[in-house]
């Protein structure tokens, strides 16, 4: 039988483990970033409002500028889900690396294909945000940089509060953005600069009407793209590891917050 030379058990096992990890579609590669989409349709949002808003969504993504950010980063994982009454939380898309020029523009489309899921439902923010927060848990890996980017026309107007949304939940490595369309009483804008809006270069971004919201989207996206560059890194543990807790805090909120 042939001998194997001293050492040759350890070579075989760090062969093994590079191969596996070559191999592993989500398994060592860096993320620079996980983006959670949080998009509203409470009953404020008409039906050509909701339509510019996606369309918008879907243009921003498939901008050329957004596209090139995005592959020249090192790519990012996202997802997305309409958010409007209290137990109202509803994913467009689950977790979805993106990489590619293909694997983005496949993205944008289909969020821009999207259809509704409510519109009679008020504006349940601090549900949102908590739903949000627990999305981080299920991601097939973990990433350098956690954002919600979150937009809305109102201010929250049924269940707990964003603030109460940030005591139970856990964003210590989560930034939340903002983008606001205007126009509504009271202003919505000074609203998420004050409540929503939260962690490390956390920002508000603002669309005059639906009819702006893709170019503020794109404006939104290329900021927390890029600004991966400048951004803190934190060290953590994995969120899957606080999943348990999310969960239990966000079931707890929903029982204490019901009629």
């Amino acid at each position: 039988m042939p001998r194997h030379k001293p050492g040759f058990g350890r070579v075989a096992a760090c062969v093994t483990t590079g191969l596996a990890a070559l191999f592993s579609p989500l398994s060592a590669m860096a993320c620079p970033l996980a983006l959670v989409l949080a998009i509203d349709v409470s009953s404020s949002v008409d039906a050509s409002d909701y339509r510019l808003q996606m369309e918008g969504l879907g243009e921003a993504f498939g901008d050329r500028e957004v596209v090139d950010a995005i592959v020249s980063n090192g790519g990012m994982l996202v997802t997305a889900f309409e958010w409007s009454g209290r137990d109202k939380q509803v994913p467009i898309a689950t977790w979805t690396w993106l990489d590619t020029p293909a694997s983005v523009q496949a993205f944008a489309e289909r969020l821009a294909g999207a259809s509704r899921s409510y519109h009679r439902f008020p504006t349940a923010l601090g549900y949102a945000l908590g739903h949000a927060a627990t999305q981080f848990a299920r991601a097939p890996r973990a990433c350098t940089r956690q954002v919600v980017d979150v937009s809305g026309d109102g201010v929250n107007n049924e269940g707990f509060s964003p603030p109460i949304a940030y005591r139970a939940f856990d964003f210590s490595r989560t930034t939340v953005n903002g983008l606001v369309i205007k126009g509504a009483d009271p202003d919505p804008e000074d609203y998420y600069r004050r409540t929503v809006i939260r962690g490390p270069d956390a920002f508000v971004e603002t669309a005059e009407r639906f009819s702006d919201y893709g170019v503020a989207m794109k404006r939104k996206l290329l900021r927390e793209i890029s600004g991966n560059v400048f951004a803190r890194h934190q060290k953590g543990h994995p969120a899957s590891a606080r999943w348990t807790a999310s969960d239990l805090a966000y079931r707890q909120l929903r029982r204490e917050d019901a009629p």
